[in-house]
């Protein structure tokens, strides 16, 4: 380490990253590559997320050139990875960002982004919420109550609506938001009630929110764009429509990613049809954050064991539910990548397990079904070996079961563009895991 939390990895690249492990062909990490594993794991030790900062720039620029008519706004939905500097890295790209608390509007606002750029969506309307939208955070009210209580508190105040528009598209149900059986948002049938109450309290509605789930059906998320622009119709204030976010990423090679040329070039159309009938040039926002973050991150750890039955043979990681709670939660799919201390032409197919004491705490889970073992054919392993889980960018360092097992929580890496790595989250102590506890 050349300087604090800051490795120099410009002599490391095209070292040991061709993709080979003896005769073994192995997909390596787009960005970590073995030499590049083995320098991060000496400084950092294992498990560690890292991050690749080109990889984020390209995903902020493919979603800042989102097909609109006049004018989109892109905030990354922060909930997926909120670290104070990839925070800072879209703020400098340009993005906004939406919050799912008052906690993240906070924490947002530490790492220095300004009031104005941020916007609220929360199952639980902060009790600060008053002074947070008098600084100039956005809201949208989720809930009649929540419009209620916005009412009352700022009279006369501009307000969001998030409508639940009556369907819902996700990789299961755990990920999806909208339809029926969802709480997210106000049921669009509900829309009188709204106007009632924004009268009662003079409130001026600007803009329109909905947001169906991730991993979104394209064809299902055009269709509940043009139900919210129908929603539009009703509130003749409303300047701006939010599509939420959902832009599904492909983490494994079975999986389909979204492009957002493709699934926003009928959106705009929309919106220029929406302008010639209403007249209203309506701005898009939407609220990206997996497709922001997923493939550029990725959980460093090592092989701590290797066991059998007569049926099966395991890999045991020195990480699992601790860092990457989504395999077990959703049955999500994570490609693996082994990078063997002792080069091999061997092969085998292992069931990929956490550290965690639960039999849940399981990697190389079936697709969509957390709790049926599947396989992964990787190079022979022994313990110490390195081991990299792809695609957990999103939703692991801000989803993971922190402190189970009294695991400490990992650090975090940042791979810069100028080749070095920097340490942004340093490893939890035991003390700060237990600084909270009251003894007397």
């Amino acid at each position: 380490m050349e300087a604090s939390g800051v490795i120099n990895l410009k002599r490391l690249v095209g070292k040991g990253g061709n993709g080979k492990v003896g005769a073994i062909t192995v997909d390596t990490h787009r960005f970590l590559t073995p030499s590049i594993a083995q320098a991060i794991a000496s400084a950092h030790g294992t498990p560690c997320y890292v991050y690749d900062e080109a990889t984020l720039n390209a995903q902020a620029d493919a979603m800042l050139a989102f097909p609109n008519a006049f004018g989109v706004t892109a905030r990354f939905a922060m909930k997926a990875c909120p670290n104070a500097s990839v925070l800072r890295l879209f703020l400098a790209k340009g993005l906004h960002f939406d919050a799912s608390s008052g906690y993240e509007v906070r924490r947002a606002m530490k790492a220095g982004v300004p009031a104005e750029r941020i916007s609220l969506s929360s199952q639980e309307l902060p009790e600060d919420f008053a002074e947070l939208l008098k600084l100039g955070i956005q809201v949208n009210a989720c809930s009649l109550l929540q419009l209620e209580r916005i009412g009352r508190a700022l009279p006369g105040h501009e307000v969001g609506i998030r409508f639940n528009p009556g369907r819902g598209s996700g990789g299961t149900g755990k990920t999806n938001v909208g339809g029926p059986d969802s709480s997210f948002g106000i049921w669009f049938e509900w829309a009188d009630q709204v106007k009632s109450i924004a009268a009662q309290n003079k409130l001026k509605i600007i803009r329109i929110h909905t947001h169906i789930g991730s991993g979104s059906d394209p064809v299902v998320w055009q269709e509940v764009s043009a139900a919210s622009l129908a929603l539009v119709k009703a509130f003749p204030e409303v300047h701006t429509l939010n599509l939420g976010g959902g832009y599904k990423v492909a983490r494994v090679a079975a999986e389909k990613g979204t492009d957002p040329q493709i699934v926003g070039a009928p959106v705009r159309a929309a919106f220029e049809k929406f302008a010639k009938d209403d007249g209203r040039k309506l701005k898009l926002e939407i609220e990206p954050g997996t497709f922001l973050v997923a493939n550029a991150g990725a959980v460093l750890c090592r092989v701590q064991d290797v066991v059998s039955t007569d049926t099966r043979k395991f890999i045991k990681l020195d990480s699992g539910m601790t860092e990457i709670l989504r395999p077990s939660l959703y049955g999500s799919q994570h490609p693996v990548h082994l990078y063997p201390a002792k080069p091999t032409d061997k092969s085998v197919d292992y069931v990929v397990v956490g550290h965690c004491c639960e039999s849940g705490d399981l990697i190389s889970c079936a697709p969509g079904e957390p709790e049926t073992l599947a396989t992964r054919q990787l190079p022979e392993a022994h313990a110490g070996d390195l081991c990299v889980i792809g695609g957990a960018g999103a939703y692991c360092a801000g989803m993971s079961t922190k402190n189970y097992n009294s695991f400490p929580e990992a650090p975090e890496v940042l791979l810069q563009t100028n080749g070095s790595a920097r340490l942004i989250r340093r490893r939890q102590s035991l003390d700060q895991i237990l600084q909270n506890e009251i003894l007397d």
